[in-house]
């Protein structure tokens, strides 16, 4: 009989291509195995979807997992389909029809991977079906969401718990890549992990080298550095208009480089991240929807033009870099005014208690939904028609909007469907028929069977009403048409491209003159919230301690062997200029500054070679040695004496 430790490899090997499983991988897969719980806690990169993917692979039954991304979800079922491993996901934008099918296809075996958002899990329906399914394992992806001291709470993460009661015997393994020891502490509690069995791999990484630069001139740095690091990389800026003027400042210096952001049609983000992934264009420029599931191992900096919210967030931005063990550079730009400008950002991103009750009343009014109704209704919001509607500002309304889904009374998720979707009704005989005696569809019949096959009279296929015109000489106006028609007379059921912003309502409309937000919840969140503000505070202006170990402790991992190779390690180092650099530099710049003046900015491109903390330790020598004159604003040449 074949041991569970040769099943795991071949399956690695069959599946992934693999040989060999990553640290702590095949540890945890083979404790899963013996059906036992674990927390797995595994920096980005490590390799988390592995971890229970192959053991369910091996069990019999689906596996059930958690996750709170919609694109990550997308992204790892469409990772299993390439693998021929039959997964699909429940969220909230899918059709009726689309829920139901899935659901019976994991209560009848056909799924391997059922992939769930975290408020499904108290779903009537999804429950109903739960206790017909054979269930081999329930994964809990990103498990910090569960913990109010997290990063990212989720309340409706405290609901998965309640699923172990119609799991007996089932193992329940949790998985994130960022939590602090009370976070920790946290998930074991709330998931119910007996006894608690925790795998943790070190954050540390060796091959990571954590750079924060103070420069007021973050667009000119930025380009110095990426052309002195080359390679690929990542650049995360604060907002989505800053992500095309970076990317059109850097491609206006010879970078290939494209902007990327939730608000771009999907199949634009795919183009792009696809061109990045296969090295056509060099770097990303991104908000923090860009990361989550891609796995290119051979990103060479990752650089933050603004400061990041959390160090959790942080951590896992910027160890997307050196996934390949190479040297690789986490690079933040910050700047003292920065500090002003991220205090103004958090009292807006917590607005008061009464305008965020006020935004609540107004979603239920703008919607036409009663009290003690809604729950579970769908919408598409354009959140500046709403607010202009209610004049209410927009960066507060969407901050009130984020606590209102903190508090598990809605949720909001962007671009709800990445393709149109068709599922063919009838049985082939009479699609066939109906074409017959339909003349006007029979080509649209005819194609769709031809384009897409047999698989959408038994599940739903993704279709392109463009290559559809094409095929057809037609519009595709027409052919949206037609598929409406076929759709009215039940022959297929026809899900359109929906894209834009949804608002779920997870719960019926409370009454807030009966149900009270609790002031003390919110005050315990803006003081955590603040606590994590300013430890991202600290770790830039923290100037003695090495960057590495600063994030170490900060995770609660004891350590004290200092990394020297960030910028505090090597700071004495780099700006102590020896007597042979400086006569170096002194010999290529005299000559030049003798015949025209230069600022500091054009010394620095002709030493490349040299630290530029160095550069200017050398520069801010020749000012008060009285060596240079002043001429114009920011220019000096040598003086003669």
């Amino acid at each position: 009989m074949e041991s569970n430790q040769s099943k795991i490899h071949r399956i690695l090997e069959l599946y992934w291509g693999y040989k060999q499983f990553r640290s702590l991988q095949e540890e945890i897969i083979l404790h899963i195995l013996e059906g036992k719980d674990a927390l797995a806690l595994l920096p980005t990169g490590g390799g988390k979807s592995i971890c229970f993917q192959v053991p369910a692979l091996v069990l019999e039954g689906v596996c059930i997992v958690v996750s709170p991304l919609i694109a990550l979800m997308k992204d790892q079922i469409e990772n299993l389909k390439k693998r021929d491993i039959a997964a699909e996901a429940i969220y909230s934008g899918l059709s009726e029809a689309e829920t139901d099918l899935y659901l019976n296809q994991a209560v009848f075996g056909r799924l391997k991977f059922l992939y769930v958002s975290p408020e499904r899990c108290k779903n009537e329906k999804f429950i109903a079906h739960l206790k017909q399914m054979k269930v081999c394992l329930l994964a809990v992806d990103e498990a910090h969401c569960i913990s109010q001291w997290g990063y990212d709470f989720r309340p409706a993460y405290l609901e998965i718990s309640s699923l172990r009661d119609y799991l007996p015997g089932v193992p329940l393994l949790a998985l994130t890549a960022t939590a602090t020891k009370e976070v920790v502490e946290d998930i074991q509690k709330k998931l119910h992990i007996q006894p608690f069995k925790l795998f943790q791999k070190s954050f540390q990484r060796d091959n990571l080298t954590y750079y924060v630069i103070e420069e007021e001139d973050k667009f000119g740095r930025l380009l110095r550095i990426i052309r002195k690091v080359k390679g690929s990389g990542i650049v995360y800026v604060r907002n989505r208009r800053k992500t095309v003027d970076v990317a059109d400042f850097l491609c206006r210096n010879g970078i290939s480089a494209a902007s990327y952001h939730a608000g771009l049609s999907t199949s634009l983000r795919n183009q792009r991240q696809e061109n990045w992934k296969e090295d056509r264009v060099q770097v990303i420029v991104a908000t923090n929807a860009f990361g989550m599931g891609i796995d290119k191992s051979n990103v060479r900096f990752v650089v933050h033009v603004d400061l990041p919210d959390t160090l959790e967030a942080y951590f896992q931005e910027a160890g997307r870099g050196g996934r390949d063990g190479k040297r690789a550079f986490a690079i933040l730009l910050y700047h003292p005014s920065d500090k002003k400008e991220v205090e103004e950002r958090f009292s807006k991103t917590y607005p008061e208690l009464v305008f965020i009750k006020n935004v609540y009343e107004a979603l239920g009014n703008y919607y036409q939904i009663p009290v003690g109704m809604g729950e579970g209704s769908v919408f598409k919001i354009d959140i500046k028609e709403f607010c202009n509607t209610y004049k209410l500002p927009i960066i507060e309304t969407f901050s009130a909007l984020g606590f209102l889904q903190k508090e598990g009374l809605l949720t909001l998720s962007e671009n709800l469907r990445d393709t149109s979707k068709v599922r063919m009704l009838i049985a082939y005989e009479d699609a066939y028929k109906f074409a017959i005696e339909h003349p006007d569809y029979e080509f649209m019949i005819q194609d769709l069977l031809r384009s897409y096959g047999g698989r959408m009279f038994s599940d739903y296929v993704s279709i392109y009403e463009k290559d559809l015109a094409q095929h057809g000489h037609s519009t595709e106006e027409k052919i949206v048409a037609s598929l409406c028609q076929l759709h009215s007379w039940f022959i297929i059921d026809y899900q359109p491209l929906q894209q834009g912003i949804s608002l779920t309502y997870v719960s019926s409309r409370v009454d807030f003159r009966k149900n009270a937000l609790s002031p003390q919840t919110y005050m315990d969140r803006k003081k955590n919230a603040q606590r994590k503000l300013d430890a991202v505070l600290d770790y830039v202006s923290a100037s003695k301690t090495c960057r590495s170990l600063y994030l170490l402790h900060y995770f609660g991992e004891q350590n004290e062997t200092k990394c020297k190779h960030c910028d505090v390690c090597l700071g004495d180092m780099q700006k102590r200029v020896h007597a042979s650099e400086y006569e170096s530099m002194l010999c290529v710049l005299r000559p030049l500054l003798q015949e025209k003046a230069l600022d500091i900015r054009q010394v620095i491109e002709l030493f490349p070679q040299f630290a530029e903390e160095k550069i200017c330790l050398f520069w801010q020598h020749l000012l008060e040695e009285d060596n240079l004159e002043k001429v114009g604003t920011n220019s000096f040449r040598w003086k003669n004496q």
